[in-house]
């Protein structure tokens, strides 16, 4: 444990990054391209949905993504309140604006497959109006970031906003086991074998999964070495100012 905590140190983080950064890059660019090209080119038809299962591709990872980076960022959160590392803090903070885009790439995608499905772009379904809340928990955690000058301030109260919007996060992800009345089909990906979809569509959907997941661990990453660097820009220029 003690290895684990040395990354929180700027530095030790920052020339970790540098290491790291290319290789995760370039696996999700990789993962991307094969999954994608593979889904939406040399997959068939679903003989229910037709072409528009085709949206798997980009709506369940979006959506995993949506639901694991919150996560990641309570973690994080928890990290900030209990052992006061400000890295933890800042990669908390720069997964915000990655999440977000996450869900909202979820929200899109699912109202276009949502209208030939359903007929409708939107329906009050228990599992879309808990990811539209957490799409504005996101939106209210970056805001409250940008709203407060002090950063250890800004770090403590949006740990706060992280816990409480962690809720939702657990909802949006569970809702069709809660409310079996809704719309909204069951997991596409399940530990029950009978609950996934097709093999024809499931490998090119875990391909897709993976090159999702990487492509947030880089823009973390990346994010989350341009705080640091911002962080340590502002201090330069308040010292510059005091002397």
């Amino acid at each position: 444990m003690a290895s684990i905590w040395e990354y929180a140190n700027p530095v030790k983080f920052s020339r970790t990054v540098q290491v790291v950064l290319p290789w995760v890059s370039v696996g999700a660019a990789v993962a991307l391209a094969v999954g994608l090209i593979w889904g939406f080119f040399f997959t068939p038809d679903d003989y229910r949905q037709g072409s528009t299962v085709k949206i798997i591709y980009l709506h369940v990872p979006a959506a995993l993504m949506a639901i694991n980076a919150w996560f990641m960022m309570l973690v994080t959160s928890l990290i900030w309140l209990i052992r006061r590392h400000h890295v933890s803090a800042l990669a908390a903070k720069a997964a915000a604006p990655i999440g977000a885009v996450m869900t909202l790439i979820a929200l899109i995608t699912g109202a276009i497959w949502g209208q030939p499905m359903w007929g409708t772009w939107w329906e009050w379904d228990p599992r879309l109006t808990v990811f539209l809340i957490l799409f504005l928990f996101y939106l209210g955690y970056i805001a409250l970031w940008e709203a407060i000058d002090n950063p250890d301030t800004a770090a403590d109260l949006t740990s706060v906003l992280c816990l409480v919007g962690s809720v939702f996060a657990v909802l949006s992800r569970y809702a069709v086991n809660f409310w079996n009345q809704g719309l909204h089909q069951g997991a596409s990906l399940s530990l029950d074998k009978e609950e996934n979809v097709a093999d024809v569509f499931y490998f090119p959907l875990l391909v897709c999964i993976a090159g999702f997941v990487l492509l947030f661990v880089a823009l973390v990453l990346l994010r989350t070495r341009t705080e640091i660097r911002r962080r340590r820009l502002k201090a330069l220029i308040a010292r510059e100012r005091m002397a």
